[in-house]
């Protein structure tokens, strides 16, 4: 982590500075986020941000390999899985927390990935909003490998739009203003054009998707789906929409992706920077539970995440097959604040595009926490704690 940087930002810091900056949020989507704005950006020296782009380089060589899909194919539920499925998605996230190894030496250590988009254009307002609040050094950027914030939208365009009018583009979502992340739908339609449609309101003839657009019956082309039908599988039976049937439409990314690209991938991970991971059937021989934490496959934000396991936990669970076990990440307080030292988390955004062999981090998000969760569902009622965002020194 940048030092000088740190003391800098601490030495200035106002909380009427901070509430006037929260305050700019509402300003530019007349919406409040539905989670909590931390005080300060994170700053990343280069040797850590080189060690996150090499621990997503051991992540991705088994994403982006011929045989990854043969090795996923269990992951996806047969009542939810979608026909059409792409050759690989279009965006992922990694998450990775800053901890210590045995020599002391500061190292991210990777949290989970999700085959899923985030907070794409929120993210882009964030960056704005930040450089307006605080002083960004010019050898310091949020995004990486050589965007900046106008091919980033350019990039976002390309893979969200294609060639297809942009009437003909939604981002789907299951009740999107019942959601936490719904200020990013506004900023999604307030950056490119991308109107959001609630999948209950999806009008279906025969193989084709509809959406009133202004009251205009208008066909959909694209989906970019923010919908997670893992968390909505009991409700699906209440809409006209059939999962398990060919669309003429193109999911931007492919559902399947959240399940193949999930914690369903860790057990198959290796690297220095990847925990071991195991799915609970499979293991054989007794763990030091102590060492580990328990996760639900499919679960979104932190829940249902045990992290002190007891041998009473394991056993109170009917359906092992859909929980793993993973190495536990001591996360370390790396940033310092006027009220104490925080943990942080940094999501990498990936961008996969047709004529790429594989996926390359482009922009990010950060979460910073006191507790033992990272999240910003998580100690929302502390200070310095939070969503906010990552600028990396540059090479």
């Amino acid at each position: 982590m940048d030092k000088k940087l740190r003391e800098a930002f601490n030495q200035k810091f106002t909380k009427e500075h901070y509430e006037k900056h929260v305050s700019q949020f509402q300003s530019i989507a007349s919406k409040s986020p539905g989670f909590r704005i931390a005080e300060t950006p994170v700053f990343i020296n280069k040797e850590l941000k080189n060690k996150l782009l090499e621990a997503g380089d051991e992540i991705i060589e088994l994403i982006s390999s011929k045989e990854f899909k043969q090795i996923t194919d269990q992951s996806i539920p047969q009542l939810l899985a979608i026909p059409n499925e792409d050759e690989h998605p279009q965006m992922m996230v990694v998450d990775f927390g800053i901890c210590k190894d045995e020599n002391g030496n500061i190292v991210p250590k990777l949290i989970e990935l999700q085959g899923f988009p985030s907070l794409f254009a929120f993210q882009w307002f964030n960056d704005q909003l930040t450089r307006q609040y605080t002083s960004i050094p010019e050898n310091y950027d949020s995004y990486l490998n050589g965007y900046n914030s106008e091919s980033y939208i350019e990039l976002l365009k390309e893979l969200l739009l294609e060639k297809h009018s942009i009437e003909n583009v939604i981002l789907l979502e299951w009740h999107p203003d019942q959601q936490k992340t719904a200020i990013d739908f506004v900023c999604t339609e307030k950056l490119l054009g991308i109107k959001t449609v609630c999948l209950t309101t999806l009008i279906v003839d025969d193989n084709q998707l509809f959406y009133l657009n202004e009251d205009k019956k208008t066909k959909v082309e694209i989906i970019f789906n923010r919908v997670i039908f893992e968390e909505i599988k009991e409700e699906l039976s209440k809409i006209k929409f059939d999962l398990n049937k060919a669309y003429d439409v193109k999911w931007i990314p492919h559902p399947n992706w959240y399940y193949r690209i999930s914690k369903y991938t860790l057990p198959f991970l290796l690297g220095k920077f990847i925990p071991k991971s195991f799915f609970l059937h499979e293991i054989k021989q007794p763990l030091a539970l102590e060492k580990y934490v328990l996760k639900p496959l499919f679960s979104y934000a932190g829940k249902g995440v045990l992290i002190d396991v007891t041998s009473d936990d394991i056993d109170n669970i009917t359906n092992p097959e859909n929980w793993i076990l993973q190495e536990k990440v001591n996360y370390e307080p790396v940033v310092s604040t006027p009220e104490g030292d925080v943990k942080t988390e940094i999501r990498l955004f990936y961008f996969w595009k047709k004529e790429w062999k594989k996926p390359l981090a482009v922009h990010n998000l950060a979460r910073m926490n006191k507790g033992n969760m990272i999240g910003t569902r998580f100690n929302n009622n502390d200070n310095w704690v939070g969503g906010t965002i990552a600028y990396f020194e540059k090479d």
